[in-house]
């Protein structure tokens, strides 16, 4: 394909050329045979001439938006940039504002809390089927010791079953290993809430005589040791009580989402429960 400065040129020499021969004849004009040597020349020149100007101009046409294709595809590139930048720092506000959200829970469950508290990030999960434990990020340099307490606002996590200088692993309250000595705030019926293979505990050994709903809310009751009396566990979301037998069979849903696990507060100095009776 010919180049523009091609065209150009090739139309130039065309167009002197054919103003070359009008301006030959222009000599002949007085005579009637000029006239009309002029008029054929131009008859001849005229045609040449407009499809000349129309392909110069046609050519300059598809040069320009050619460039002006390549502007705005470049300009294109630079906008896509600059969105994904600004979707990016929209994140990372968003992320900002999540985080200060929970934070501000935080410090309103430290402020209120009778406890000694100490905050710490979830760094890792157990990846295993079998074992629900996560990794935190303060351990024995922070005074973080093996059967320390572990909580969110919304209810007890689990307990630090090992702990180093550095990290602690806790034992999430839906561990099959883990249990916590209970009772229903309404009626103060005790129980044990036990892990279970489903992300959710057993009320275990509660007597069938026992008045417990779907619905009321299961705290701690100090009595195991481990957790301060008091602490929100979870509600109770089925009951099963059979004709026979002891007990009735009981499940309790943990008000804390542990797929969402980010943040926990370890109660470093829970106050010895002086075991009396409710």
């Amino acid at each position: 394909m010919f180049s523009k400065k091609t065209m150009v040129a090739v139309g130039a020499v065309v167009l002197i050329g054919l103003y070359i021969i009008v301006f030959s004849f222009s000599y002949l004009r007085k005579s009637s045979v000029g006239d009309a040597a002029t008029r054929t020349a131009l008859f001849i020149a005229s045609p040449f001439q407009s499809a000349f100007s129309s392909g110069m101009n046609f050519m300059d046409d598809i040069w320009t938006h050619y460039f002006f294709l390549i502007s705005v595809s470049r300009e294109n590139d630079e906008l896509k940039k600059e969105l994904a930048l600004a979707v990016s720092k929209n994140n990372e506000c968003r992320e900002i504002e999540l985080s200060n959200d929970r934070l501000v829970e935080f410090v309103k469950l430290k402020q209120h809390s009778p406890f000694k508290l100490e905050a710490a990030q979830v760094i890792a999960k157990d990846s295993s089927p079998w074992y629900k434990t996560i990794i935190i990020d303060k351990g024995m340099d922070d005074n973080v010791i093996s059967g320390c307490p572990v909580m969110v606002p919304e209810g007890i996590v689990g307990y630090v079953l090992n702990a180093s200088d550095k990290y602690s692993k806790v034992l999430l309250i839906i561990d099959r290993n883990s249990s916590a000595d209970a009772l229903v705030q309404r009626t103060r019926a005790r129980g044990i809430a036990q892990g279970s293979a489903r992300r959710l505990c057993q009320f275990d050994y509660a007597l069938r005589k026992l008045d417990i709903r779907i619905g009321d809310t299961v705290v701690t009751s100090g009595f195991d040791g481990i957790y301060p009396k008091g602490l929100r566990i979870g509600y109770i979301s089925k009951v099963i009580r059979r004709n026979s037998g002891l007990f009735q069979d009981v499940e309790l849903t943990p008000y804390v989402d542990f797929t969402k696990l980010e943040e926990v507060m370890i109660i470093l100095s829970p106050p010895l429960y002086d075991h009396v009776s409710d």
